[in-house]
């Protein structure tokens, strides 16, 4: 697969929600990276449902090697895990490509790492989806330490180590798959690592913001956090049934033991919490069942599948009138 060839067709998806100053640096940017390494892309632009319009600030803009700026403008607010799932379908079924480049706008997820994604793509003879996996973060101690703790709970819960964000590039033919997989509506990375594609990963460092403030608050935070889990809901249902019952072997083993030591002796606050920790261990056991059974019985609801749910979300596509320099390369 090589992608520094004319008309290779490499497309960078990218959502945005109001942050269009960024956008605009992070182009430009993207733009240079590209030219030196004599990479053509177009760019696909996922509005999602932004209340500060565009107006403007992208036309005449002059590029070397962006080849199309088009905006998919959404109807509503998706949210950014949504409408990673909505581009990557609009792109799967109008924009046929060789690969899609995956990254934030607000100039986080560095232009400069594209080329490496597209070099590992290519090592890897374009058969396995590539991570920026961050190596080091720029946020805050606190941030990093409750991250470093989702990781710990994530593993726990789903057997998967996560280390990776949006930021990745996709061949094609992996969204071919990606495009049917219902979970892409809750969240792109944990839906690929359910989904079992084969997917790598090159260390990457995260970058500052370009312009404003971060929208992602803790509350956002913790919502993508459960967003991700959401993805392994069944295994970790399975989990949790295994572990209850475990729990409830071992306190019930205890539990018996206590009555037999104190027979005659009467029964004591420890037999009394033993009994306590019993009920409770039950209960858990009973409640990770109905939630499995539950979660294995929906899956014969019809649900969001991107491949064939993505219009509903559409409101129309605008290509933005820019100006073509010649390569300097």
């Amino acid at each position: 697969m090589d992608l520094s060839r004319q008309g290779a067709g490499l497309v960078v998806l990218t959502p945005v929600f109001n942050d269009w100053e960024s956008l605009t640096e992070m182009l430009q940017n993207l733009d240079r990276v590209l030219d030196e390494r004599r990479v053509d892309a177009a760019v696909v632009v996922v509005d999602d449902g932004s209340t500060v319009p565009l107006t403007g600030q992208l036309d005449g803009k002059g590029y070397r090697r962006i080849s199309r700026v088009e905006v998919l403008q959404l109807r509503r607010n998706l949210g950014h895990q949504r409408a990673i799932a909505i581009g990557l379908a609009f792109v799967h079924g109008e924009r046929p490509c060789d690969a899609v480049v995956v990254m934030d706008a607000d100039g986080q997820d560095r232009p400069e790492d594209v080329p490496l994604l597209l070099q590992k793509l290519q090592e890897e003879g374009g058969r396995t989806i590539v991570f920026a996996a961050r190596m080091r973060r720029s946020e805050s101690l606190l941030f990093r330490a409750c991250y470093h703790g989702y990781r710990a709970i994530h593993r726990l819960l789903t057997g998967v180590s996560v280390r990776v964000g949006n930021f990745s590039v996709v061949p094609f033919w992996a969204l071919g798959s990606l495009v049917v997989v219902s979970e892409l509506w809750n969240h792109y990375s944990a839906a690929i690592f359910r989904s079992k594609l084969p997917y790598t990963t090159i260390p990457t460092q995260r970058a500052t913001r370009l312009a404003g403030d971060s929208r992602m608050n803790f509350f956002a935070l913790v919502l993508h956090g459960m967003s991700a889990l959401s993805v392994f809901a069944d295994v970790i249902g399975v989990r949790l049934l295994v572990g209850a019952t475990v729990l409830l072997g071992t306190v019930t083993g205890g539990f018996l033991t206590l009555l037999v030591v104190r027979i005659g002796r009467g029964a004591g606050l420890a037999t009394f919490v033993s009994g306590v920790l019993l009920i409770l261990a039950f209960q858990a056991t009973v409640v990770s069942a109905v939630l499995i059974f539950n979660i294995l019985s929906a899956r014969a609801n019809l649900t969001f599948l991107p491949i064939r749910d993505y219009r509903h979300f559409v409101r129309d596509v605008t290509k933005v009138p820019i100006s073509r320099r010649p390569p300097v390369s």
